[in-house]
């Protein structure tokens, strides 16, 4: 990457400001020692969800509520976020940050549980989005969920998509990383889905169901 694409890219990283509420989710994500995504992926997802007049959306993998704040703002007035996790800690994060973002209960539902478990249980074709960010040894099998979930014309996001910047070192065998490659290629070449990467972040898959 040249000087002048690398001064572009961080400009882009951190031209989104947070407000309050998403500050206060980061400071929660901060002391349960979750991950986040950056304020730069955050507003893709609420530009995405809004542009594709999503009303309904599965979030793998809640955090502590900030990419789930994000959706929730870019989904329609009526829309509906199924976030799922793991840790009822983070749950319990995540709808206090709905909460304070002012989203009434009727637009969230939250489910503790194995995501590998809860998905298979989830109504085929229902879903306008379905964003990936959790343990990367499932990815493929999430992905394999999401394809079933979404609707015609529906959204699916994958999160740390280039794993750090790892994905495009052929040296680098991380086991992560070789998932991540996996996952990567699987999308590409599946016919029903049509795909982009973007380096938004730590890497943002995006694919379009036919």
């Amino acid at each position: 990457m040249n000087a002048d694409k690398s001064i572009s890219w961080s400009y882009t990283e951190g031209l989104p400001v947070e407000d309050e509420t998403l500050l206060r989710a980061r400071e929660r994500s901060h002391e349960l020692g979750v991950s986040a995504i950056g304020a730069a992926t955050g507003a893709l997802l609420s530009v995405l969800a809004a542009s594709s007049k999503a009303q309904t959306a599965v979030e793998i993998g809640a955090g502590a509520g900030v990419s789930g704040v994000y959706l929730l703002r870019g989904l329609s007035g009526h829309g509906v976020l199924t976030s799922i996790d793991g840790d009822v800690e983070h749950l319990r994060a995540a709808r206090e940050s709905f909460t304070e973002a002012g989203f009434p209960a009727n637009r969230t539902r939250t489910i503790s549980g194995r995501a590998a478990e809860v998905l298979p249980r989830l109504t085929d074709a229902a879903y306008d989005v379905v964003f990936i960010n959790a343990d990367k040894p499932s990815y493929p099998l999430y992905v394999e969920q999401a394809v079933r979930l979404l609707k015609s014309g529906g959204l699916l996001i994958v999160n740390d998509a280039l794993d750090q910047d790892r994905v495009a070192e052929p040296a680098v065998r991380e086991p992560s990383t070789v998932v991540l490659r996996q996952v990567g290629k699987a999308i590409r070449e599946n016919d029903r889905l049509v795909s982009a990467l973007l380096p938004t972040g730590a890497g943002v898959l995006l694919a379009v169901k036919r």
